[in-house]
């Protein structure tokens, strides 16, 4: 059955969620700084390790080198000015206040930072492109399963020191990735194993930059990066 496996994926979330809000209660304020932080770089390492694990090749010499280093330098730089002017950043806000006020959470203030983190942590990731396209042209759901129980732990741990807004990201991978299951299934051919490898590494790259908002203040607006995923298909179709 297409599409089962964001099915799961979204369930694993909601999941995550309230087992977090449930040991949530029982964690001090410092403590979940702590995670929070923890959480952010584990995340960062991902990003950097999908993004390196493509972008690295062992040449036949035994020679390292890095390939499409300027599919994503143009993919990044004209995808961040398309989604500055969309505002997809601000789109996805407006979601959250949307669903903060429909749950009843109006008084909840780390409501929407913790929808928004979390959306773009389960949901832009390579495994999550990989598997809905894989579910998608041949509906295996294996990859996605397998995403499932990473974003469970994920979730839990944010749910934990970041609030309920974390668990409503289940919401965002049900559109997206549903989206790109459904695109795969229609137009699967279209998409050439170039085309992949170029998604999976620049998706790293934004999960990495999540990461860092973790870690840090919120100074990056990824959201808005979202359109490097496009155009980096794009670029290497034509090429």
């Amino acid at each position: 059955m297409r599409g089962l496996g964001t099915i799961i994926n979204a369930g694993a979330i909601v999941a995550g969620g309230i087992l977090g809000l449930l040991c949530g209660r029982f964690v001090k304020d410092r403590y979940r700084e702590t995670v929070l932080k923890a959480t952010g770089f584990a995340v960062m390492f991902l990003g950097a390790a999908g993004t390196l694990a493509k972008m690295l090749v062992i040449s036949q010499d035994g020679t390292l080198s890095a390939t499409g280093t300027i599919n994503i330098l143009i993919s990044l730089a004209l995808g961040g000015l398309i989604g500055e002017i969309i505002d997809i950043d601000g789109l996805l806000q407006r979601l959250g206040l949307w669903l903060r006020h429909r749950s009843g959470s109006d008084g909840d203030s780390r409501f929407i930072d913790g929808f928004m983190t979390a959306s773009l942590t389960v949901g832009i990731g390579a495994m999550g492109i990989m598997g809905s396209i894989n579910d998608g042209i041949f509906g295996d759901y294996s990859i996605l399963a397998a995403k499932a129980a990473i974003d469970f732990v994920v979730i839990l741990a944010m749910t934990a020191s970041m609030g309920k807004g974390c668990a409503f990201s289940s919401v965002t991978v049900l559109v997206m990735q549903g989206s790109m299951t459904l695109l795969a299934a229609l137009a699967g051919n279209l998409f050439t194993e170039g085309m992949l490898h170029c998604i999976a590494m620049t998706g790293g790259i934004l999960i990495f930059c999540v990461g860092v908002n973790l870690v840090w203040d919120r100074t990056i607006r990824v959201a808005n990066l979202l359109p490097a995923i496009v155009i980096t298909s794009i670029l290497s179709f034509i090429a």
